[in-house]
């Protein structure tokens, strides 16, 4: 069963999930033991492709730690929290948490873009 860690402990994502933001970004930190990365990965394999049949879905990145690092980054563009709630909240959803590894950890947290000037668009 994966376990969830709150990036921010001061807001985790169950806290975060009451706004009313458009668009978000979810950007979701997991650790895993070196034997269950390949648990991981079909684990997750299989919430992305449910995840991407649900409403306000835009994209999802899976990025892995050099050098067999056994930390992942997930980096998935939702259209608002309400559509990254109803999916994340769904029970069909919180049932596949299940197949994760027991030595896998996951920290979420919902991200909106900044503007910078002469550096980053909003």
């Amino acid at each position: 069963m994966l376990q969830l860690r709150p990036m921010d402990t001061q807001m985790p994502i169950f806290n975060q999930l009451g706004e009313d933001l458009a668009p978000v970004i979810l950007i979701n930190v997991f650790t895993v033991d070196a034997a269950d990365v390949p648990a991981l990965l079909k684990a997750w394999e299989n919430d992305a492709n449910w995840m991407k049949q649900q409403a306000g879905y835009i994209s999802t990145q899976l990025h892995r730690g050099i050098a067999g690092s056994c930390v992942f980054l997930n980096y998935a563009v939702w259209e608002s929290v309400a559509h990254f709630r109803a999916a994340f909240t769904h029970p069909e959803f919180q049932s596949a948490l299940g197949a994760y590894p027991s030595s896998a950890v996951a920290s979420p947290h919902l991200f909106s873009r900044l503007a910078v000037p002469n550096l980053c668009a909003a």
